[in-house]
């Protein structure tokens, strides 16, 4: 398709932009009127009744399996820009699960180009040679990964991937693909069903030459809502994307997930039956980070539950949250192939206010690792209704174990197994729960044994008894350890924290007991 300046690309709808001369870049000023323009096509969606879409794929990509799917490669010489620049883009075909064509479109010198589906840019090896002879006009695109030069200067490492509904994958120098983020949640774990937004369309804005950054932009429907979204993106060590979203409501929207993050974990330290696999441990995150509004760093282990778990913890104008792979040793896992030591950990900090709300934490029972059964993200206690808008701003960056700037003493490992002693003639229940947590880092480091480090403890239901901190053997921290009595078959709510002197020195530890963790 020829191509059309940005003002041409809503129909009937009046844009400010006018013809540039040719420039090294997209002018930011021009980027901004694109994205007004994206927004104004998204309230205009909106104001109309869904379309899902009756574009089906070419008969030959129908119905791939997995095996020939993944032998569809892109060609790496094919890459979008890679005559200039330190960005490049690679493209994914549609197929197997990515039946949905989206539609791409590149922002060079202040023009707008439709990005055509064009076979010659994919390799079609073995299960799939046969659709090279086939006739895959219409094909399309399912999305598109971008490559910058992370790791080595004259190597272009991939560094972020938009596929498959709102996703989007980050993974920043040395790590490998765990987590994903998505654009919008939908009444996740709600008894009427999740509802998936998918973006529809996107624009890649080249970056001038020598720019570190880049600029997506994207169109965003759902039966519920349509949004236009702007992806500000810096690649380093870390990767940072600075995220605005503008949506307008077709209908109520009973639970709306900001910011969502989902990942996998199917077994590890808090993990009380027993795992027949040689694995000690196999997730992509094993805890839930939250940085409150009044400043407290909150630590939720992770669990695989044996039935769905929705928990919230409320709060107002959050500093942040997060989904964190804390445990960063080889021996953790013992897994040469998945690395899990490698997978990132991805924090999402607000760029204004949120008001109250809670940081949601959806827990959803898997059999293994080929499930992503965890969701983290942030609802507003004020409802999106039909007709409404509202625009979201935050950054959300991956890191290794922990976010910069956290000072607490961190929670390293979290243990529990029956609460009475072996050998003792008259043993307690074996409802009765023994809880054992470990700190360390923050005030900790270097603190001689004989200090007064004290543990402090509430627990919504239940009896708790036997509290005490312990330093570790070897100066690697301390031990907070206690034993629950459930009441009944009751959850508990268990909050855990050190102090010293009367000043709190770690983070929040947070773990709703389930009467399923028993063994």
């Amino acid at each position: 398709m020829p191509p059309r300046p940005i003002a041409g690309l809503v129909t009937g709808l009046a844009l400010l932009l006018v013809a540039a001369p040719p420039a090294a870049a997209t002018a930011p000023e021009e980027v901004e009127t694109l994205f007004e323009s994206v927004t104004d096509r998204a309230e205009a969606l909106a104001a109309r009744a869904f379309d899902p879409g009756t574009g089906a794929l070419p008969e030959a990509l129908r119905d791939l399996d997995y095996d020939t799917y993944r032998q569809i490669r892109f060609r790496p010489e094919a890459a979008l820009w890679r005559d200039a620049g330190l960005f490049t883009v690679q493209l994914f075909h549609t197929g197997f699960l990515f039946d949905a064509p989206v539609q791409l479109n590149t922002v060079e010198d202040g023009t707008v180009t439709t990005l055509d589906f064009d076979s010659s840019r994919f390799r079609y090896d073995d299960a799939a040679a046969g659709l090279a002879r086939q006739d895959l006009a219409g094909a399309g695109h399912a999305g598109f990964r971008l490559h910058f030069p992370l790791n080595r200067a004259a190597v272009q490492d991939e560094f972020a991937v938009f596929l498959g509904a709102s996703y989007f994958r980050l993974v920043g120098r040395g790590q490998g693909y765990g987590l994903s983020a998505r654009g919008l949640a939908i009444d996740t774990a709600r008894p009427r069903g999740e509802e998936f937004p998918a973006f529809r369309e996107f624009w890649l804005v080249r970056p001038a030459p020598e720019a570190t950054r880049m600029t997506v932009l994207a169109l965003l429907d759902s039966p519920s809502l349509a949004g236009a979204y702007r992806f500000d993106i810096a690649p380093g060590r870390d990767i940072e994307v600075e995220v605005t979203a503008r949506l307008f409501a077709r209908r109520d929207v009973e639970t709306l997930g900001i910011a969502p993050l989902t990942s996998m974990f199917a077994h590890g330290d808090t993990t009380p039956r027993d795992v027949d696999d040689h694995r000690p441990a196999v997730h992509d995150s094993d805890g839930l980070l939250v940085l409150t509004g009044g400043k407290e760093w909150i630590w939720r282990p992770l669990t695989n539950p044996q039935a769905l778990r929705v928990s919230a913890l409320l709060d107002r104008d959050p500093g942040g949250f997060g989904l964190v792979q804390r445990a960063r040793d080889f021996a953790h896992y013992l897994d040469l192939e998945a690395r899990y030591e490698r997978r990132p950990s991805q924090w999402v900090a607000p760029l204004e206010p949120w008001g109250p709300g809670r940081v949601q934490l959806v827990e959803i029972p898997a059999p293994d690792e080929t499930h992503d059964n965890i969701v983290a993200f942030w609802v507003s206690d004020t409802p999106l209704r039909a007709g409404e808008a509202r625009e979201l701003r935050y950054r959300t960056h991956t890191f290794v174990a922990e976010p910069a700037g956290i000072a607490p003493a961190r929670v390293l490992r979290t243990r529990q197994g029956w609460g009475g002693v072996p050998g003792d003639p008259d043993p307690p229940p074996r409802s009765r729960r023994h809880f054992l947590v470990d700190f360390a880092g923050g005030e900790l480091e270097g603190l001689a044994a004989d200090q007064p480090v004290t543990a402090e403890l509430t627990a919504s239901r239940g009896t708790v008894h036997h509290l005490q901190a312990r330093p570790l053997p070897e100066g690697r921290g301390w031990r907070a350890s206690f034993r629950l009595d459930p009441e009944g078959d009751a959850p508990s709510d268990l909050r855990l924290r050190l102090s010293l002197h009367g000043e709190v020195i770690s983070e929040t530890w947070n773990h709703v007991w389930h009467p399923d963790e028993r063994r």
